[in-house]
């Protein structure tokens, strides 16, 4: 593993070490490690759904659809 290191005001790294304190985490590292793993998982989540707004409609999303959609896991639940 990498070492890597970071300089804070005063305020950020009192910050830091209170969420340490009240969240549980072990070291100052897992809890900059769980930010960055999150920071990670909004932006494949936001190129995912800026990917979705870029794409052409697949059809309309009506009952209908939504009917079938329910048809296909009931078929598919069991296998």
């Amino acid at each position: 593993m990498s070492t890597m290191n970071i300089s804070l005001p005063e305020g950020l790294k009192a910050f830091v070490d209170e969420q340490v304190a009240r969240r549980g985490y072990g070291t100052i590292s897992e809890y900059v490690r769980e930010l960055i793993r999150k920071d990670q998982e909004r932006t494949r989540l936001r190129n995912l759904l800026l990917d979705g707004a870029a794409s052409t409609p697949a059809g309309v999303a009506d009952a209908a659809y939504f009917e079938g959609l329910r048809d296909h896991v009931r078929r598919h639940a069991g296998k």
